[in-house]
């Protein structure tokens, strides 16, 4: 899109529609925090409701064990439920 009068969440909308990044990228590419950067992105994924494309989220994952069975794909977990491992990989959002 690359439209000057475009919002911030229509701008992540089409960074995401290109790549895979996860929240905190997306926070370093737009220049916001990344607790904004997971608000866009959940509601870029309702806005895309009745349309023909989605947004697919890769949950977090641990380092150390593998674990990917999070409640909340969309959030970085602080430790893993199974090994209590604090080194947990973000989760991933593309738009398709």
């Amino acid at each position: 899109m690359e439209n000057a009068n475009a919002t911030t969440r229509e701008r992540i909308a089409d960074y995401l529609r290109g790549r895979t990044a996860a929240a905190g990228t997306i926070a370093n590419e737009f220049d916001i925090p990344t607790t904004s950067a997971l608000s866009h992105v959940e509601h870029i994924a309702q806005s895309l409701d009745g349309t023909d494309e989605q947004l697919l989220a890769a949950p977090p994952e641990c380092r150390d064990c593998g674990f990917s069975g999070f409640d909340d794909r969309a959030n970085r977990p602080s430790r893993c439920p199974e090994c209590r491992s604090e080194s947990i990989e973000e989760p991933l959002f593309r738009v398709e």
